[in-house]
């Protein structure tokens, strides 16, 4: 028994250890940061929560948090609508559904700065060349240029990628469910929409669960996307929290006013989150 628990120990310790190194430390850091007039170099002094009540009337903070906010409930929305949709259809009798499946996993595969710059050449150059063809002017100019349809690029793009890993999930959850449930239901004459509405939803709402606290906080943090497609632009009408405290706190000599901003994200975060896994575990109680 004294070996096992030498085993578990040495298995665990530096885990722990790396955990505490490079999440638990660098957090507590950017807390003690948060609370002076750091530039990110140099000296710096105590000013105690002077950064925090700041952060409270700055204008450019405000914005980026009502931009982050619109941008993940609309991208968490239609990702979910989709994949749903996606994995009912990917779930039922047709050929080559496991091909498929693969084919739906592959964006995810790939990184965000990667996938954010094949959609900012397609929406540079190929939509703007293909409305140019058909002599439509809406399409002729590029979206990432305008001040109020930039943010709907960068839903399209990030809900590409999204896609395919909550629909796996969502098709997992569809498995779950046994052939006889539907069985029961056809024989006392359901409809395509009751039998959605009645039975599957209520039996994979775990999964729907996990797919929307994910799906919000990714959204929340989202940042490769933006920086690839928009850099925040135009006129900082894309620029998430993650965004702002990247640009402001590391080239915008805010380091420790940046840091508070961090501190506060954090805890929207996790309170979100919290928030979430209360109201939908709610939810599944009652279904």
């Amino acid at each position: 028994m004294k070996d096992r628990n030498k085993i578990y120990l040495m298995i665990v310790l530096p885990m722990v250890l790396l955990f505490f190194a490079f999440h638990t430390f660098p957090l507590l850091r950017g807390f003690v940061y948060s609370l002076t007039n750091s530039k990110g170099f140099g000296t710096y002094e105590f000013i105690g929560l002077r950064n925090y009540a700041d952060l409270f009337v700055d204008e450019r903070v405000r914005n980026s948090y009502l931009f982050t906010f619109k941008f993940a409930i609309v991208c968490t929305i239609v990702v979910n609508i989709i994949s749903m949709i996606l994995a009912l259809g990917l779930n039922s009798k047709i050929k080559f559904k496991s091909t498929f499946r693969g084919l739906y996993f592959l964006p995810n595969i790939l990184g965000g700065l990667i996938i954010g710059y094949i959609f900012n050449f397609i929406f540079t150059f190929i939509l703007p060349s293909i409305g140019q063809a058909l002599g439509s002017e809406v399409l002729s100019k590029s979206i990432l240029g305008s001040v109020n349809l930039a943010w709907i690029g960068i839903v399209i793009c990030v809900a590409w990628q999204a896609i395919a890993f909550n629909t796996i999930i969502y098709i997992s959850g569809l498995q779950t469910i046994p052939a006889d449930v539907y069985e029961a239901g056809y024989i006392d004459g359901t409809t395509k929409w009751q039998q959605f509405w009645k039975i599957t939803f209520p039996l994979i709402a775990p999964f729907f669960t996990i797919n929307v606290v994910l799906c919000m906080k990714n959204f929340l943090m989202v940042f490769d996307q933006i920086m690839s497609l928009t850099n925040a632009g135009p006129n900082l009408s894309t620029e998430s929290i993650s965004i702002l405290i990247y640009k402001a706190g590391i080239s915008g000599s805010q380091f420790g006013y940046q840091s508070a901003n961090s501190v506060i994200y954090f805890i929207v975060i996790v309170a979100i989150s919290v928030f979430q896994m209360k109201v939908l575990n709610k939810r599944e109680v009652q279904l």
